[in-house]
């Protein structure tokens, strides 16, 4: 947002970082696209945890780029459905009027900006509500299952985090891909995770998912608990294990356990490999695929209006949420 018009919009506003107190309802200015970027008439946004991590600015070392004092972009928010209010000059895949979803930076608000790249047209098949929650969540497991983790029809998986919002897209796209899944959730969501297509659900409250009674091919890391040796415990002999970003009260739990096991992967048969977080439409574009032809289906809790977003962000800290909440502009 480096230009903005005379006319302003509605939005949730950030001041400082901090939990979801800081969050409030004001005005601002609606933002002036640049050449390669669209403008977004925005009908739901997606919470997710990354947007809380940028709510409380925490890990500190994050500060550098987000703001050292207080955030850059006042404007909370990342996931994004709405549709196309004005394009760039350079832009060539929209038009006025097209629905899409992808990120746009300070989607909390009635109008947010994304770069093309960023965005692809919405699935048929759902509402605006249910497409923000999609991008983030669900494009961060398909990257951990395709790109990084190198999942194969047959293969044994387990989701460490099933019922959150990137386990409840791991545990779907798993058994897409023609997987044998287990997820792993507290007691309360064991039917979530059930519900959404897990062959073995375990109750981490009553069993241990590490104790040698099966091994996996493939371990998605999204609690961020599990000691390295539990990890590898769980895993076959040549098994991979991805570390997606363990979450806990707006910070980012786990990175040096993280570090340490990609660093003894290099002596091991076994692959301990770090997910890099990237935004590309390539990736929405497949997911839209699989979600109109029903292999994926959005996990959605319930939408607040935008003046509750911070009650919806204060459940999501609280842990309250089951698979993904949607902020919708229009009320």
């Amino acid at each position: 947002m480096t230009t903005t018009t005379d006319r302003t919009m509605r939005a949730v506003l950030q001041d400082r970082y901090g939990t979801s107190s800081v969050l409030r309802l004001g005005r601002v200015a609606i933002p002036v696209i640049g050449d390669h970027d669209v403008l977004v008439d925005v009908r739901a946004a997606g919470l997710d945890r990354g947007t809380e991590h940028l709510m409380t600015g925490k890990p500190y070392a994050m500060r550098l780029a987000t703001g050292i004092r207080h955030p850059k972009n006042p404007v909370p928010g990342r996931d994004v459905a709405g549709v196309v209010a004005d394009i760039g000059r350079a832009v060539t895949r929209f038009t006025i009027g097209d629905e899409v979803y992808g990120i746009a930076p300070g989607s909390f608000a009635e109008y947010a900006v994304a770069r093309e790249t960023q965005l692809a047209r919405k699935p048929g098949n759902l509402s605006f509500a249910q497409a923000a929650v999609v991008p983030v969540s669900a494009g961060t497991a398909l990257r951990a299952l395709v790109d990084v983790g190198r999942v194969q029809p047959g293969q044994s998986v387990l989701v460490l985090g099933a019922s959150g919002g990137v386990g409840s897209y791991a545990v779907q796209l798993a058994k897409a891909f023609g997987a044998e899944v287990t997820g792993v959730c507290s007691t309360t969501k064991t039917d979530l995770v059930a519900s959404l297509g897990a062959d073995h659900v375990i109750d981490y409250t009553r069993d241990d998912f590490a104790d040698g009674t099966r091994t996996y091919d493939l371990v998605l890391d999204i609690a961020g608990n599990p000691s390295l040796g539990q990890l590898r415990q769980a895993l076959k002999p040549r098994g991979t294990a991805v570390f997606v970003g363990g979450e806990g009260s707006g910070v980012i739990t786990g990175l040096g356990r993280q570090l340490r096991g990609v660093l003894i992967s290099s002596f091991l048969k076994q692959r301990l490999v770090l997910l890099v977080t990237k935004e590309r439409a390539s990736d929405y574009e497949r997911l839209t695929h699989l979600i109109e032809s029903g292999q994926v289906v959005p996990s959605l809790d319930r939408t607040y209006p935008l003046d509750e977003a911070p009650h919806a962000m204060q459940q999501l800290e609280t842990g309250r949420v089951r698979g993904k909440v949607a902020i919708t502009p229009g009320g």
